[in-house]
């Protein structure tokens, strides 16, 4: 029978040390900044040539109420009261509090925040939650971020890993000092021109280059070869995340830094902020998530490193609602409810029938003004995919009122349950057998792409040689490269793309954004083409294009039929989107869905054509990707 020391606290005038055998933590007190992690014989895992305030904590960006953007004030949380929350043989539970006072001076977010570090007995690691609360009586404010930053020692750790195939050796953080490399168009990003080791001599780093959907964000860290050693960050839940399964977030980057991203607006711009009244009460737990440490002997293969972490994130997951985190602001699996149903399609043009929903992403969100989930950023969110027949569990719910959404891959639109969800303790709803039925008023006469939200499936170029990431290189994520959006102009130097249905393939002749085009010192929007004929026309009938946008940034995009200089045009987005996608090298941000309506007396039997027009110009950032794109004649006019 092996020992398990007994977990040990000791507390120091300046420094909580927790300790359990495995490893052994130091935390400034009562700053709760990590300030050392001690494991597999390294001293101190975290970056020491950095102030003890700059190596593991928790910070924000908070700005005014009414004030606008994604910034704002730059906050490193510091708590200002410790306290001990459990403390014996098993566990040890830890609280540093920062209470926000009315009459301070100090330019703080009006927000109580406690954060708390727990160590279990034969654990090989330690969990971190924060609980988030703001008074009704407190003024308003916005909230763009939040996150937990772990920087790790960079003499050890050089190897990072994020997914089976996003792994790699990356650069150091002397690298992108200002003489040992280039700054490019978008700030994080430089080219790596006189790099400390050779090989990553004219590659670009980026940290956006790393960025992952939360619904596949689980684990993610970094390696030391020697000793081998493995650091990560586990989040076995999402519920605590903003934005659903389809939310991007960063990850890992050169530093090496680790993140535990909570509430950001990347990928989405401000439509993402948390934005809170005077008035207004809130609270809300991160967490916790799983710091995750291990280590084999030096004989022993690195990527076992990775392989047990995934092992791992099977056991945090399966363990989640977790049961020893000692606060009344986390439900146990007792004090959630669960739910379950059916959800099935009926595309009512085409198919009498009601096909299940295979692989389908359904969820609860809180009931919010957009009734959008993806905007949806100050309450918890639950989701699951449905099985081949359409079935689907999903347990462990916090009690409270949401909405139920899902999305079905293959089809265009979201469905939204009419009534809301009210869970309670214990409880177990069954919601029956659900039906969705996608927006769809006639035949199809052509489409382009497929519907899965993102613009992956069309045309991505190879990137520029001057500009080249090496794990991307014959990657499925070659849209991670930097500078893509400059290939559109090389590859049409005068004139835009033209895209004929019958002969066009989207994978080949559909660039992946519709980008602008500099001319001079200025950059400009761009008119695509889609070229068609239509054998009969129903003069009296209203054709529809569907236009499922993957995402926007600044851009407005117009439709005109026949006449590209007609005004006004048929349909317009108006202003839409700071998703800032197309710099950030994401294959999507926020998911847009319009519908144009034409009237048959603007089409013409024979050749026709729709011209798509990004009228915004400004910068190279500006545009749109497209998802999918389709044309459906009158209701019942091509029925036999």
């Amino acid at each position: 029978m092996s020992f398990l020391q007994a977990v040990q606290l000791t507390i120091q005038d300046h420094y909580v040390i927790i300790d359990n055998g495995i490893l052994e933590m130091t935390i400034s007190k009562p700053d709760g900044i990590v300030t050392k992690i001690k494991f597999n014989g390294i001293e101190n895992l975290l970056e020491e040539t950095n102030e003890e305030d700059n190596r593991g904590y928790w910070d924000l960006n908070w700005s005014d109420p009414g004030s606008t953007g994604t910034t704002g004030y730059y906050d490193r949380v510091k708590g200002t009261n410790f306290q001990v929350v459990v403390e014996d043989e098993e566990m040890v539970e830890v609280s540093f509090t920062r209470i926000w006072n009315p009459t301070s001076k100090a330019k703080l977010v009006p927000l109580n925040i406690d954060r708390r570090f727990i160590m279990l007995q034969g654990s090989s690691g330690f969990y971190s939650y924060g609980i988030f609360e703001k008074l009704k009586e407190w003024p308003g404010f916005n909230l763009p971020q939040t996150r937990m930053v772990f920087k790790l020692n960079k003499k050890w750790f050089q190897y990072m890993a994020v997914a089976d195939d996003r792994q790699r050796k990356m650069p150091l953080p002397d690298d992108r000092l200002p003489e040992r490399c280039q700054a490019l168009d978008f700030p994080e990003a430089v080219l790596l021109t006189n790099p400390i080791e050779e090989e990553f001599k004219g590659e670009v780093d980026d940290k956006y280059q790393y960025s992952c959907e939360d619904k596949d964000l689980q684990v993610h860290g970094w390696i030391c070869t020697d000793p081998p050693t493995g650091f990560w960050q586990i989040t076995p839940s999402d519920e605590f995340r903003t934005g659903g399964p389809f939310k991007q977030n960063l990850t890992s980057h050169v530093g090496p830094i680790n993140l535990a991203m909570f509430m950001s607006a990347h990928y989405a711009g401000e439509h993402m902020v948390a934005k809170f009244a005077q008035g207004e009460a809130w609270k809300r737990v991160f967490g916790p998530v799983f710091t995750y440490v291990n280590c084999v002997p030096k004989e022993v293969d690195c990527q076992w490193l990775w392989d047990d972490a995934k092992v791992q994130v099977v056991i945090e997951t399966e363990s989640w609602p977790y049961s020893f985190p000692n606060s009344e602001d986390y439900p146990t699996s007792e004090q959630r409810g669960n739910l379950s149903g059916r959800l099935l399609v009926h595309d009512r043009y085409f198919d009498d029938d009601y096909n299940p929903a295979n692989g389908a992403y359904i969820g609860l969100a809180s009931p919010n003004e957009s009734k959008s989930w993806q905007l949806e950023g100050k309450g918890y969110q639950f989701w699951t995919t449905t099985d081949e027949d359409g079935y689907f569990f999903i347990n462990g719910i916090r009690a409270s009122d949401y909405n139920l959404y899902a999305w079905v891959p293959g089809f265009i639109g979201d469905y939204v349950c009419d009534t809301d969800v009210s869970v309670t303790p214990g409880c177990e709803i069954d919601m029956g057998e659900l039906v969705y039925e996608p927006p769809s008023d006639g035949p199809i006469l052509w489409e382009i792409g497929i519907p899965d939200r993102t613009a992956r499936g069309f045309y991505i170029p190879d990137p520029n040689p001057k500009y080249v990431n090496k794990l991307f290189l014959d990657h499925p994520d070659r849209f991670r490269q930097y500078g893509l959006w400059e290939r559109y102009a090389e590859l049409y130097p005068n004139e835009d793309l033209v895209y004929t249905i019958g002969e066009s393939d989207y994978e080949k002749d559909w660039f992946f954004a519709q980008v602008t085009r500099k001319k001079g010192n200025t950059y400009q929007g761009t008119t695509w083409q889609i070229k068609f004929n239509l054998e009969q026309v129903y003069q009296d009938g209203v054709y529809k294009l569907r236009l499922a946008l993957a995402t926007a940034n600044q851009a407005e995009l117009q439709v005109r039929v026949n006449n590209p200089k007609a005004e006004p045009p048929i349909f317009t987005t108006g202003l839409i989107g700071k998703d800032n996608a197309i710099a950030r090298h994401g294959i999507h941000g926020l998911y847009r869905l319009y519908t144009a309506n034409i009237q048959g007396s603007k089409l013409v039997e024979g050749d026709n054509t729709i011209y798509l027009t990004q009228a915004k110009g400004g910068s190279p950032f500006v545009g749109i990707m497209y998802d999918y794109i389709r044309l459906e004649g009158p209701p019942n006019s091509y029925r036999s």
